[in-house]
């Protein structure tokens, strides 16, 4: 880091740290050091861009995770946005609260990490802004990416007969938070679900250039609250099955002993995997192997979201999509 006065780094000398550490992409003609990055546009393509909030006490606490891995999650639930539309994350722009109880050392080890989550994905961190905070770090992450003209996936295009996927797991940073909260340590996996979770751009932009969903939105509220987005936007309802939730060992383990959990599976939020809709009844052949996507229901013309056992009767969930301001 360099030199400081006062106790702390002084803020245009952590803007010139930051813009020797993050570089620049070649997409972009001017990145940090300016008052706009500079993207020039290409007539082909279309442009994305999404805003997420984390503040202290509501997205997380800082003596639950590491400030690196703190970083890589702000990235990454941003990141995810663009996974969502298929897209091509590009740029990260960092807007950081930061409280006198934050060392140089932990904002060093926090950018680090919002770097190291984008260069994974081929973004770059090209701009931002800091200040300080009276109380509680708080970070705002704006992403940019880039897609084929026309290609993006948006939520209201579910028709009557697509089934609905999600890929990866549901549940395991639901459950995780849930430990935390109640002073447990959850495994590993779990911890790494919930402090670490994987964006999923691959897939996404599989999806997208193949044009094999209809409707799609990456998991952060809980399935059923991102699939109620998907099925208000598209005026349709939908019928799910709840076995056919994808669940991991873990998980699996801790539903075995309080049956309840299931609800987290259903709308525990932060899962970070991608709900779709798609036409095709079976996707094994249109997508590769490494991606994993399970089917959970179908779509249906009846409106409103409803949930099946195995032997027909409806599941009540008692938990909602998370909403803020509920």
């Amino acid at each position: 880091m360099p030199n400081k006065k006062s106790g702390h780094i002084e803020e245009f000398a952590l803007i010139s740290w930051i813009q020797d550490k993050a570089g620049q992409g070649d997409h972009l003609s001017l990145g940090i050091g300016d008052d706009c990055a500079i993207q020039p546009q290409q007539s082909h393509q279309d442009l994305l861009t999404s805003t997420d909030l984390l503040i202290e006490g509501i997205h997380f606490k800082r003596e639950w995770s590491s400030m690196f891995d703190l970083g890589r999650k702000s990235a990454a639930v941003n990141i995810s946005d663009i996974a969502a539309m298929g897209g091509t994350p590009q740029s990260l722009f960092l807007g950081i609260g930061r409280p006198k109880t934050m060392t140089d050392g932990e904002v060093e080890d926090f950018i680090s990490g919002v770097i190291a989550e984008a260069g994974s994905h081929g973004a770059v961190l090209a701009g931002g802004d800091s200040c300080a905070a009276p109380e509680g770090l708080m970070i705002s992450v704006t992403v940019q990416g880039a897609i084929s003209a026309g290609d993006a996936i948006c939520r209201q295009g579910a028709s009557y007969g697509d089934a609905v996927y999600v890929s990866g797991p549901l549940g395991d940073s639901a459950l995780a938070l849930s430990l935390l909260q109640n002073g447990q340590q959850p495994d590993d996996y779990l911890a790494q679900r919930f402090h670490t979770p994987a964006p999923q751009v691959a897939l996404g932009q599989k999806l997208s250039s193949r044009h094999l969903a209809t409707a799609m939105l990456d998991i952060s509220d809980g399935l059923l609250g991102d699939l109620g987005h998907i099925l208000e936007a598209s005026k349709v309802g939908a019928d799910l099955m709840l076995t056919n939730l994808p669940l991991s060992d873990s998980f699996q383990r801790a539903l075995n002993k309080d049956p309840e959990l299931i609800d987290l599976a259903l709308a525990g939020g932060e899962d970070y995997g991608l709900v779709f809709t798609s036409p095709l009844k079976d996707l094994s052949d249109q997508i590769d192997a490494e991606f994993t996507v399970t089917k959970v229901g179908v779509i249906s013309p009846t409106p409103g979201l409803r949930i099946f056992q195995d032997n027909g009767d409806l599941y009540s969930c008692k938990r909602r999509g998370f909403d803020h301001f509920s």
